[in-house]
């Protein structure tokens, strides 16, 4: 399809203009959390190669460039649990003399490390479900809250995690304090803050260790649900905290993605980044859409690949629907789910770099978000999760564009100005 001269008419039509321009696409991508680096390193080498190109290589996969790593276990994990100072239950490490990741080397460096020779440009930002449980108030994975004389001893802890990857040849782009910290069942491993907790801890202890260590990683506060947007807000509204902050994480369990452009309003000069839900079909393909219309500078899907189980999830707390990428233990076939090329609609065509522009939404349209790319091209996805075929019209600088988004669909259009 090519842009004509002249004019469409019609309340449907979406009208591009690149002289408008928000917020900056930090990169998109998955997880490479336990479960995922486990599934890919039971497959033969070839194998284990051809997977990885197939999510991160810019032209022969779809491109993720931003992967969440985990500080430790996560919940979808083959057990067991572990961090990275683990002792004896009553024991207690002050001096983390016991720190080590060495149970990241059997599967998740390696897996980490492939991702990165096939992608370069990869970048990362990693969270904890859980400090060392000698550090909690209840001693266990799950559950309980960081006892507050352990403040220092847990930002050692990530100042530690940060050096170690380092040394690995990993560098850490950003960190949160800790996934979902409102959600605290056992046995899943998580650890329960307040906004003023993570205030205090950010302010007091994690940002100062960074400065004097001279660590460049960026915090990035939250990383729970749209529905609490005061969290966040808690902690930027403390300037002496908010210096440390780089900006706030959202996931999209409970809420409405509306919330991120609340807490931009109050903090326009604090990015916002979505950093844990999977989206399914074309309206999975509308809620992306409408987390970079609410100011989202990323977007990472949660779990890459699962086995036709939903295994390993040693929790057993979340079900996992089908994931990008499922592997037939018994085969060890790799079957791409339809969200595997889902993603590839935003991932292939949106550049780390991009700058969103304004796109109008019509009323009753196809959902629609637009781009340019730093190479000058433009990009606009549109989403029909509807049951039955849209009509699609761009207009942009005078010259039109029209064609038919069938049901249930998604569509990536990309064109040059010049």
């Amino acid at each position: 399809m090519q842009f004509q001269p002249g004019i469409v008419r019609g309340r449907h039509v979406i009208k591009v203009n690149d002289a408008a321009a928000y917020q900056t696409v930090l990169g998109l991508g998955s997880s490479l959390e336990q479960s995922t680096c486990y599934n890919v390193s039971l497959l033969p080498e070839s194998g284990r190669e051809r997977v990885i190109e197939s999510l991160v290589h810019p032209e022969r996969g779809i491109g993720m460039n931003l992967m969440r790593l985990c500080i430790g276990t996560s919940d979808f994990a083959p057990g067991p649990f572990y961090t990275y100072n683990d002792l004896p239950a009553g024991q207690e490490d002050p001096r983390l003399e016991h720190f080590s990741i060495e149970r990241d080397r059997e599967y998740v460096l390696p897996v980490i490390k492939a991702a990165q020779r096939i992608n370069p440009q990869l970048r990362f930002f990693a969270s904890p479900w859980t400090p060392p449980p000698w550090m909690k108030t209840n001693g266990r994975y799950g559950g309980g809250r960081l006892r507050r004389e352990c403040y220092p001893y847990f930002a050692e802890y990530l100042v530690r995690f940060i050096e170690a990857y380092r040394r690995e040849g990993i560098e850490i782009h950003a960190l949160t304090v800790q996934n979902e910290p409102e959600f605290g069942p056992e046995p899943y491993p998580s650890c329960l803050w307040t906004a003023t907790e993570q205030r205090d801890f950010i302010r007091d202890h994690l940002g100062p260790l960074f400065r004097a260590r001279g660590i460049t990683t960026a915090i990035w506060v939250f990383d729970h649900n749209f529905n609490h947007p005061g969290f966040p807000a808690t902690i930027l509204r403390d300037p002496q905290a908010a210096r440390f902050v780089d900006g706030s994480a959202f996931h999209l369990y409970e809420g409405r993605p509306e919330a991120m452009s609340r807490l931009h309003r109050e903090f326009p000069d604090k990015p916002i980044y979505f950093t844990e839900g999977s989206v399914y079909g074309a309206q999975g393909a509308a809620e992306i859409i409408s987390y970079f219309r609410n100011w989202a500078r990323s977007y990472n899907a949660w779990v890459t690949m699962i086995d036709h189980q939903g295994k390993p999830n040693v929790s057993g707390f979340h079900d996992c629907d089908p994931t990008i990428i499922v592997l037939h233990r018994d085969t060890l076939a790799t079957e791409y789910r339809a969200d595997y090329y889902l993603y590839g609609q935003f991932m292939k065509f949106i550049q780390r770099g991009a700058r969103r522009i304004a796109a109008t939404a019509p009323r009753g349209g196809p959902a629609n978000v637009a781009f340019q790319n730093p190479d000058g091209s433009l990009v606009l996805v549109a989403a029909n999760p509807q049951g039955k075929p849209a009509a699609l019209a761009i207009a942009w600088r005078g010259q039109t564009v029209s064609t038919v988004l069938g049901a249930k669909s998604v569509a990536t259009l990309r064109w040059s100005p010049q």
